[in-house]
């Protein structure tokens, strides 16, 4: 039984292995993995923020399972969710630098990425149990606009519906200097990995650790 349960895409093949080496953390095999040494970047400390997710997109954020539910019903509404919805476009990704972190996002503003996140988000929040006190205050430590408060407290999250914005992160915190450095570093060895046409064509079901790890439960392609 895991603490919290989670909603991501997480890729396949040499994209998520060069991920898993990039952060230190292979969430499909759950292990530990050797950090690349690239002359000029911390890794380690440039990914201990974003490392115990693994790569991934979030869906739906972090949360923990409702009363009276267990991680066979949410693994259940994961497969009817992906039996029922297609997979689709959403791509070519691109390394950049918003909102503080070096990301990997999608280069254009496709509508049914947003629509679909959106779908996410509704489908399984019956089954995420109310906030904490705690939680309200963890979260509202950042800085949130009337709207992303209420939608934490209807949703669970703050940055859902139009404030969503998919992106796979590779940094915690970065100034532009550092974020210029690493987006250089990193363009010549993930460029080849990139697909021309990225597609989201699974949902994974995550769980959370007692140590706070998040590990791949199942990966469910998008068959609908």
């Amino acid at each position: 039984m895991f603490k919290r349960y989670a909603i991501f895409y997480t890729p396949e093949g040499e994209f998520a292995e060069w991920g898993a080496r990039w952060l230190g953390w292979n969430s499909r095999t759950v292990a530990v993995v050797r950090h690349p040494d690239i002359a000029g970047l911390d890794v380690p400390a440039l990914t201990d923020t974003p490392r115990k997710y693994g790569l991934h997109g979030t869906l739906k954020a972090p949360f923990a399972l409702a009363a009276g539910t267990n991680q066979l019903r949410i693994e259940q509404v994961a497969a009817e969710f992906a039996q029922n919805h297609s997979g689709f476009e959403a791509g070519p990704l691109a390394l950049c630098y918003k909102n503080g972190f070096v990301a990997l996002r999608p280069s254009l503003d496709l509508p049914v990425l947003q629509e679909f996140a959106d779908l996410v988000v509704r489908a399984f929040d019956h089954l995420r149990a109310p906030l904490t006190a705690e939680d309200l205050i963890r979260r509202r430590k950042t800085r949130l606009s009337s709207r992303q408060d209420q939608q934490l407290m209807t949703w669970g999250y703050p940055f859902v519906f139009d404030d969503f914005q998919f992106h796979l992160t590779l940094t915690g915190r970065v100034n532009n200097q550092m974020a210029a450095q690493v987006i250089e570093a990193l363009e010549p060895q993930i460029g080849p990995l990139l697909p021309a046409r990225f597609v989201i064509n699974a949902i994974t079901l995550m769980g959370e650790d007692a140590d706070g790890m998040f590990h791949q439960i199942d990966r469910y392609p998008i068959t609908g």
